[in-house]
């Protein structure tokens, strides 16, 4: 009997589902695709629960007539081409034929569509079948509900991620095909609220809708034709860059891409004016020939292959570069800037980086809450905003003597030190070591850290039972590693930076400054792990917009800001504000923090917050500890060595080490004495 089975059309769309329908994003991918190709100049999208419990699709193109409807649902049946050449001259987004059927496989569809003067009829999914026609009541053009997604493939829905991670991943697809179609109008509804509007006002508003209208003046417009490719579209400037890569958005005849031989070559043309991690920002329009390119090369059509890659990159290059460097060909590619639309969407744009000058005539509760100045290009703009929190967020500017306490500018004053870090615990004498509980034996000693769950010895488990004995191995190991710092004598200073000590036949050479640093620093991180966290509320807030990734990445770290002292809000559609920042850090600027927090935005490792903030507060011990060359008094210095308790090992925030020592032996074979 064979061995080969010829596989049935339900198995083969599951089959399909992988690569096709791989996640809700890619079905609102699909199904705006569609409306596209029907010529819809309206498009609406609704979701819910990230797209797991319903899509829904809704345009006023051409529709279905009813005899087509349930072929719709048949594997490769499409209305785009009809016969092999056709392959080669693709000019639609969709093709193959093999959306519908895959959705339906692994989910409850329904299709309600009329086409002009025609009545409206729709199909439904029945168990695993497609359903009769039926009479319907809608307007011209088509609706696709997708429900209950991957319902009958249990194992890719436990692949999903979370609702808010599919949500911002379908937010993102739907900002695409905004600036993709400026002349489409898009409505998107996340669970039945208005998140994105477009109104199909050209480019400009669509970038204003999605990014806001500050980032139309740091760009230029441009429209260029070489060698048969056609370029239009916005490109930053010499100096606009952003944190990330998630501002850069390719069409190429339409199709949204994401193709190594452009990006390389915008990025090449860039190469002059960019610093580490800085991305330029560019949404371009790409229009060839069909015969040049080849758009069947993955199932979901994200990457395309050209014919002759080096005309593409040396037309695109040559573009980019002669419009940044200014060279003589770059009048023939600029096209003269319009006037920045007006946002129309009801949310609140503000504009990121902003310059505000709190109005103080404004009074709480007034209908007017606070008025704000608005500085672009040297311009200055009046514009009123509303908040029912009241000016008093604003205004506070006189916290508690906790909150303006300063203990890195305070680090050698001996009341503003908590020594209690590097005292070692010792059990009363009248009690056995089995009887200590075991969160007294792990408490704190030298650099070792606590634990904090209080269980006794006699009913501790046998992974606690272990860690106990290995912290208190290796605090022991520390405590033979310390000098006996009280034993030394001091020699005086080299170039008013090191610190001399000689204790027996050693003497140890300390950087002050080294030495200084990690004090601060091992304070700070000290005050930040136990919670001891200050805030220091803004005078003006700090306000930033993101895009639809970047807010995903913000929503799932709100907990982890406000823990480590921030107090940030959501202020508008896609913008956020700092209203208070860690007090323990003075000099941390909320912009370049949230620059260098949205430059991780991307990685394939999972980012952590925590991370950018030990670099922030290494910066700030580093900035407030003694120099070299600093004089220190006798009383200064004497305070520092005894503030390091002996341990010499310890290395500055950077990995400088703070203490070199020198034997006797060492220096005498130096000068020749022994051999």
């Amino acid at each position: 009997m064979g061995k080969i089975n010829l596989l049935s059309a339900e198995i083969c769309n599951r089959i399909s589902a992988g690569e096709v329908i791989d996640r809700p994003y890619s079905v609102v991918k699909e199904l705006i695709e569609n409306s596209i190709d029907a010529g819809a100049n309206e498009i609406e999208i609704h979701i819910e629960k990230g797209g797991k419990q319903l899509i829904s699709v809704s345009d006023n193109g051409c529709g279905i007539e009813k005899e087509d409807m349930r072929a719709a649902f048949f594997a490769h049946a499409t209305s785009k081409i009809s016969s092999i050449d056709d392959i080669d001259h693709i000019h639609t987004l969709g093709f193959r034929g093999e959306a519908l059927a895959t959705i339906f496989s692994v989910s409850q569809v329904e299709l309600v569509s009329a086409v002009e003067g025609e009545d409206a009829y729709k199909v439904e999914r029945e168990d695993e079948y497609i359903g009769k026609v039926q009479p319907a009541v809608a307007p011209k053009g088509t609706c696709v509900t997708v429900r209950n997604l991957f319902f009958n493939t249990p194992v890719r829905y436990k692949f999903m991620k979370s609702d808010k991670k599919e949500e911002g991943d379908i937010t993102n697809f739907v900002t695409r095909y905004i600036l993709g179609n400026p002349s489409v109008s898009f409505r998107y509804y996340i669970d039945g609220k208005l998140a994105l509007q477009s109104y199909g006002g050209g480019l400009e508003e669509a970038i204003a809708q999605v990014y806001g209208a500050n980032y139309l003046p740091n760009c230029f417009k441009i429209s260029a034709d070489r060698n048969d490719i056609k370029i239009d579209g916005f490109i930053g400037n010499q100096n606009f860059f952003k944190a990330n890569k998630t501002y850069q958005s390719i069409f190429l005849n339409g199709r949204y891409i994401v193709n190594n031989v452009i990006s390389t070559a915008i990025a090449n043309a860039y190469s002059a004016y960019t610093m580490k991690r800085q991305y330029p920002f560019y949404v371009l329009n790409i229009h060839m020939p069909e015969d040049m390119v080849d758009v069947n090369v993955h199932p979901n059509k994200a990457d395309v292959r050209f014919v002759d890659n080096s005309v593409v990159y040396g037309t695109v290059y040559k573009v980019i570069s002669s419009i940044l460097d200014g060279s003589s060909r770059a009048a023939d590619f600029v096209v003269e800037s319009s006037i920045v639309p007006e946002i129309k969407s009801t949310a609140q744009n503000v504009r990121a980086n902003s310059v505000y000058s709190v109005n103080d005539t404004a009074k709480p509760g007034s209908e007017k809450l606070y008025a704000a100045e608005f500085r672009q290009n040297d311009k200055v703009y009046d514009r009123d905003f509303s908040d029912v929190k009241g000016i008093e967020q604003f205004t506070k500017s006189k916290p508690d003597n906790k909150t303006m306490s300063n203990p890195a500018t305070a680090i050698l004053d001996e009341q503003k030190i908590d020594l209690s870090a590097y005292e070692n615990y010792e059990a009363p004498k009248d009690t056995k070591e089995d009887d200590v509980p075991l969160w007294q034996a792990l408490k704190r000693a030298g650099r070792a850290e606590p634990v904090t769950e209080h269980v006794l010895c006699s009913g501790r488990s046998v992974v606690i039972e272990h860690e106990a004995v290995q912290r208190i191995e290796e605090n022991k190991k520390y405590q033979q590693s310390l000098i006996e710092y009280k034993s030394c004598k001091y020699r005086g200073t080299l170039f008013n930076t090191y610190l001399l000590y000689e204790i027996q036949d050693e003497v140890y050479i300390i950087d002050q400054h080294a030495a200084h640093e990690r004090l601060i620093y091992d304070e700070l991180i000290r005050k930040f792990e136990e919670g001891d966290v200050a805030r220091q509320g803004l005078l003006v807030p700090y306000i930033f917009m993101v895009n639809a990734e970047e807010k995903q990445f913000l929503e799932d770290n709100f907990i982890n800001l406000r823990e480590i002292g921030f107090n940030v809000e959501q202020f508008g559609m896609n913008s956020y504000r700092v209203l208070e920042v860690p007090a323990y850090l003075p000099d941390l600027s909320p912009e370049k923090f949230f620059a260098e927090l949205m430059a991780r935005v991307g990685e394939l490792k999972k980012i952590k917050v925590t991370d950018i903030l030990k670099e922030k507060i290494a910066q700030t011990a580093c900035k407030h500890a003694v120099k070299g060359g600093n004089v220190l008094t006798e009383a200064e210095t004497s305070r520092l060595f005894d503030m390091l308790r002996g341990d010499m090992g310890l290395k500055c925030p950077h990995g400088r080490p703070i203490c070199v020592k020198l034997t006797k032996t060492a220096i005498e074979k130096m000068f020749k004495r022994i051999v």
